[in-house]
């Protein structure tokens, strides 16, 4: 597999173990800790995915995937505690592409990046 993901996590130890795991599987990686730094990586780099955490100091991932949409349609995996079916219903809502709630497994987080990189090149 190849293709540019964008993972987007205030906690640095995830962000090394979710590159590793994705790195490993043939993606290039770029991360960022917050939603400013999200936002600029998604219109400068331009990744085929972003994986974005929900709740994040200053910006959260709600707003960022907001501000994701108004520039790009880029598919959105959010990646989150918060497990509530309101909170998925927003996700979904907000433009999100899939939503896996923590604790995951790394198995599973890579096959829905498969999942939805193949949905977003055959559309």
């Amino acid at each position: 597999m190849s293709g540019k993901i964008l993972v987007v996590d205030d906690e640095p130890n995830l962000l090394r173990i979710i590159s590793y795991a994705l790195e490993a599987e043939g993606y290039t990686v770029i991360t960022a800790e917050t939603g400013t730094d999200a936002i600029a990586k998604a219109k400068n780099c331009q990744p085929d995915l972003v994986i974005l955490d929900v709740m994040m100091p200053r910006m959260d991932g709600w707003e960022t995937l907001k501000r994701i949409r108004e520039m790009s349609d880029v598919p959105v995996i959010m990646l989150t505690a918060r497990d509530a079916e309101a909170d998925r219903l927003r996700g979904f809502e907000l433009g999100a592409d899939d939503y896996v709630t923590k604790p995951f497994s790394l198995a599973e987080l890579n096959a829905r990046v498969r999942a939805v990189l193949a949905r977003a090149t055959r559309g």
